[in-house]
């Protein structure tokens, strides 16, 4: 007998439909496997196996030769378990030949028969639904993932469930186990109001300049660098960036729980992330956890971080190995890992935040506190390649805090108050970019730069002046006049005026020991 039941795998970021095909016969008994397997995908026959006899169902001894088409693509991880199974039962004629007809299957099996939660539920879904299919069965801990997908979910539990559901009519199905109505806006709608924060700006001790490159960086999504002495606050202010960012959008949502949903990092009681991702690795992390990879590539904290801020604190303590991996998703938004078995493109449109000592001691140029040799402030510093600091839209300096600082009642805006300014420089872009690539100031192409940067004879007089104090490359020029572009929307100014390149400028890496 023959039976086919629809599974799907991960492919990079993309979902992609696969056939589980069974066939029985007789012959030589085995269970062989073919199609390009993984080592977990290997051994499903052996779960699926014992699984079946401890739910009270022995496959007689023939030839059963099972083949997930298309056959050229690798197949990983352990959602075909549940589809292998059904297809199985269906050729033994213990399941009808309909029962899993337009219908999308997942689910990794115990031995005991119970059915455990896969990754990367949410982007099968997608492929499937864009595929025309509208019904799926998947384990009960992925079913909100799939109804987000906008399919009509059956969660299950154990194989004799799946079993008795798929031998029901029809009619009788949503009885026994009442589906998930399908729907993104649905899951969309269930999402809490912002939750409030334990951390606020208001809590940050004097900072101003800071607070305020902050706030540019987060209207315009530009990337910043925070240096300073050790307990200048430096960490405090990254941490509290994601209370002043808009919430994720809709389409952002999706597209960020997806890639989640493959790293198995989507949590287990939403259908979709209720944050921004805010990233912090320790600097002794691997290139290729930092930046995705294996075999068959996964994708890294820097795809994890993608809509939201990757935060490197202590930025020389990392290798520059590992630093040198952002060149490409900083200046493309994306990262493309090439391995034997084909190319894959992740998402990596972060907010890059950075934050550093000046010298491994902490308190250079203060000589009266400062050791280092100019070997060692050297040395370290070299950890930050001149391609990344270039990529750095804004650089500001975090001196220490008076006494006099701490004990000021005012502790300045709210994070409240900083995050509808950002709203309200967000929506000038938005209107500004309609129609267009382009969302943030700070994606703007360098062929576009003057048509939305227009500057009059004064301004570019000013913007002449700084190119040549400065010494800037082209790529910093640009830089200079996309922060200026947000400090004026900032200040709801549809133009851009001599104070805001000012600004800007004195945001620009320099000084550098």
């Amino acid at each position: 007998m023959f039976s086919r039941v629809l599974s799907g795998t991960v492919y990079g970021i993309e979902g992609n439909l696969i056939q589980v095909e069974v066939d029985m016969s007789s012959g030589l008994p085995c269970f062989i496997m073919v199609g390009s397997l993984g080592s977990e995908v290997k051994e499903s026959g052996e779960r699926v196996r014992i699984a079946l006899k401890n739910a009270g169902i022995n496959i007689p001894p023939m030839h059963v030769a099972v083949n997930l088409s298309p056959a050229d693509l690798k197949k990983e991880g352990t959602g075909f378990d549940l589809p292998i199974a059904i297809g199985v039962l269906m050729a033994m004629e213990k399941l009808p030949s309909f029962a899993a007809g337009g219908m999308l299957v997942m689910g990794e099996l115990g031995l005991n028969g119970e059915i455990r939660p896969v990754k990367g539920v949410l982007p099968i879904a997608a492929g499937a639904f864009k595929a025309g299919i509208r019904k799926c069965i998947v384990p009960e801990e992925n079913a909100k993932e799939a109804t987000a997908a906008g399919l009509r979910t059956t969660g299950v539990s154990d194989l004799k469930q799946v079993i008795d559901y798929l031998n029901l009519p029809e009619k009788e199905q949503d009885i026994y186990l009442p589906p998930k109505q399908a729907g993104v806006f649905s899951c969309w709608e269930e999402q809490e109001e912002r939750k409030n924060h334990e951390m606020d700006f208001s809590e940050i001790a004097g900072q101003e300049i800071v607070k305020r490159a902050a706030l540019i960086a987060a209207a315009g999504f530009h990337h910043l660098l925070i240096k300073g002495p050790p307990g200048a606050g430096k960490t405090m202010i990254a941490k509290r960036i994601p209370t002043i960012l808009p919430n994720l959008t809709l389409e952002e949502n999706l597209e960020v729980s997806s890639i989640y949903s493959i790293a198995g990092k989507l949590p287990k009681e939403y259908c979709l992330l209720r944050e921004r991702p805010f990233l912090n690795p320790h600097h002794t992390i691997s290139p290729q956890a930092f930046a995705g990879g294996g075999k068959n590539p996964k994708p890294g904290i820097i795809s994890l971080a993608h809509r939201g801020v990757l935060f490197l604190d202590e930025l020389p303590e990392f290798k520059r190995q590992t630093l040198d991996l952002l060149r490409q998703p900083l200046e493309e938004r994306s990262i493309q890992i090439d391995r034997s078995g084909g190319s894959f493109t992740f998402p990596a449109d972060v907010m890059l935040v950075g934050a550093m000592n000046p010298c491994p001691c902490g308190y250079y140029p203060d000589k009266s506190r400062c050791q280092c040799t100019p070997f060692e402030i050297h040395n370290y510093l070299s950890h930050i390649s001149g391609p990344i600091l270039d990529r750095i839209d804004i650089c500001v300096d975090a001196p220490g805090i008076r006494l006099e600082q701490l004990q000021k009642e005012d502790k300045g805006e709210s994070s409240e108050d900083m995050r509808k300014k950002v709203m309200a420089a967000r929506e000038e872009q938005r209107k500004r970019y309609q129609n267009t690539a382009v969302r943030f100031n700070s994606d703007l192409p360098a062929g576009e730069i003057e048509k939305y940067c227009y500057l009059e004879k004064k301004e570019k007089e000013m913007l002449e002046k700084i190119f040549d104090s400065f010494r800037l490359s082209v790529r910093s020029y640009h830089k200079l006049l996309k922060i200026a572009r947000t400090i004026a929307d900032l200040e709801g100014n549809g133009k851009v005026l001599t104070r805001h390149l000012q600004e800007a400028a004195c945001y620009q890496v320099r000084d550098w020991p």
